[in-house]
């Protein structure tokens, strides 16, 4: 076994990690900037800067003597369990996929994708996908490219996959999610039939101003640290992070209904509060990064649904948020919490209410999985959407706003993420009865307002060990067993269907 302070190869990869990390997040810096302040016509000059930075962490990456040095501390071996272990695991595996991939294609992806992203937000606003579609065929065809470099089993998808959630396969997927559709829309169905608040009670004028305020006090009473952060408007909300002490969240507002913004800051700072709780004496290291999207999506779905979306939550911020919207003074806490968890369909997925949620990953990874399986033309996509749209949730799909083109997630050639939503809410789910289970008080704490001892629990258990462990390990030894369907059913069947 080696002692990592004295080996010199893994000194050197301590140090390339810390080089990449400064790169990385110059990169992140620039991608938010893009979203958030960015002129129009800086896209192009933009486009270089990232495809340069891409490029160049690439070559840096991939150097022969990079190899060498894992190979080297491969040979020496690691203690079980210790950092040195999974940081080498995780070196291994990322060297392994970058060295399949040319620089010029790198740097051809990243320039591609900083355009479509500016492109598909003009697209959006003009309810017009045939603007952004020729960009859509680019990185597809880029993307079909980096998955046969990376290579496969059974399916191309499924390399593309692997870059958000180690050990995913398409085929369990579908098997997964064959399984829940049926579940979900049963539960959709009866939730459906419950008699909505009466949408008058919320009716008036939100703010942009006030929101930003109220959205600020929630974040920082769950934990997001301002000192840290901070939060900014874009079209799309995300969170990124630029360093260890520096967490961007994003939200949007729609003055007439200020749920919008306040669940997508609660989604965000649920990302958030993962970033803030990694170890910062490892950033740039595997060991200090969050261990997939599966883990990383059920963050932000515990805080802003198990957390934001219960009648503990509303018994707590029912009165403040009627401070600063007057027109919330009317209603009870059990009609908010009723009003922030009625099912309907509806066509944005980030707006959806819970049960219908996963019906939106659903439809969108179908919709993938035809593309890169060669069964859908580009041309094709938004009439298969509309129409496989109407027979999950049962509405007609007029505008492609409202359809293919509401997400941002293919604008960043981003493909095979959008499954690590589901799982993430059965992480979530999982995660947070196992909590609830393991600590009881917190359900008390939750119930005065204190989310210090679920925040606590999840920085022991899911952020400090970045990725130590691989998610499925990760959050089996969390929660004291694999996540399944079980939990995020029954959440699901008491929230909405209990009398």
């Amino acid at each position: 076994m080696s002692d990592s302070a004295e080996n010199p190869d893994y000194q050197k990869l301590l140090a390339l990690s810390h080089e990449l990390a400064l790169l990385q997040d110059t990169e992140a810096l620039l991608n938010w900037d893009q979203e958030t302040q960015m002129p129009r016509d800086g896209v192009a000059w933009r486009a270089e800067q990232l495809a340069w930075l891409g490029g160049e962490m690439h070559r840096r990456f991939t150097r022969d003597e990079v190899g060498g040095w894992i190979a080297a501390c491969e040979d020496v071996g690691s203690e079980e369990g210790s950092d040195e272990e999974a940081n080498v695991r995780e070196w291994r595996h990322a060297y392994d996929r970058a060295t399949k991939l040319p620089s010029a294609l790198v740097e051809e992806f990243e320039k591609t994708r900083a355009i479509a992203k500016s492109a598909w937000a003009e697209a959006r606003k003009a309810s017009d996908f045939s603007a952004f579609a020729p960009h859509l065929e680019k990185l597809i065809d880029l993307s079909r490219q980096r998955a046969e470099n990376w290579g496969y089993e059974d399916c191309l998808y499924d390399a593309l996959i692997d870059d958000f959630e180690r050990g995913a396969k398409s085929a369990n997927l579908k098997k997964l999610f064959g399984g829940l559709r049926p579940e979900l829309v049963a539960i959709a169905g009866e939730a459906f039939e419950r008699e909505p608040v009466d949408p008058a009670k919320l009716a008036g004028e939100y703010p942009e101003a006030k929101q930003q305020a109220f959205n600020r006090e929630v974040a920082e009473a769950i934990g997001f640290d301002f000192d840290a952060g901070r939060i900014d408007t874009a079209v799309h909300p995300f969170c990124t992070g630029l360093g260890p002490r520096d967490t961007r969240l994003t939200t949007r507002y729609d003055e007439s209904d200020f749920r919008s913004s306040l669940y997508g800051v609660l989604h965000e700072a649920g990302h958030g509060l993962y970033d803030q709780g990694l170890r910062g004496d490892c950033h740039g290291q595997p060991v200090g990064r969050a261990v997939s999207l599966g883990v990383h999506e059920s963050q932000s779905r515990l805080w802003e649904n198990h957390v934001g979306r219960s009648r503990a939550f509303w018994d707590r911020w029912l009165p403040r948020a009627a401070e600063y919207f007057p027109q919330l003074a009317g209603l009870t806490p059990e009609e908010m919490c009723r009003a922030c968890n009625q099912a309907e369909r509806s066509f944005i997925r980030v707006e959806a209410d819970e049960v219908t949620y996963d019906l939106h990953i659903m439809l969108r990874f179908e919709i993938e999985s035809a593309v890169f399986a060669g069964d859908l033309a580009i041309a094709d996509i938004p009439g298969e959407w509309n129409q496989r749209f109407e027979d999950f949730l049962g509405l007609k799909v007029e505008k492609d706003s409202d359809g293919c083109l509401q997400d941002i997630h293919w604008s960043l050639g981003i493909f095979g993420y959008f499954p690590t939503y589901s799982l993430g809410n059965l992480n979530a789910s999982h995660l947070y009865a196992a909590a609830l289970a393991q600590q009881p008080e917190i359900e008390s704490q939750l119930g005065e307002g204190d989310y210090s001892g679920l925040l606590g629990w999840m920085r022991e258990k899911i952020h400090q060990p970045g990725s130590r462990f691989l998610p499925t390990e990760l959050v089996a030894r969390a929660a004291g067993s694999p996540a399944t369907p079980d939990a995020h059913l029954a959440h699901l069947r008491s929230r909405y269907l209990a009398s």
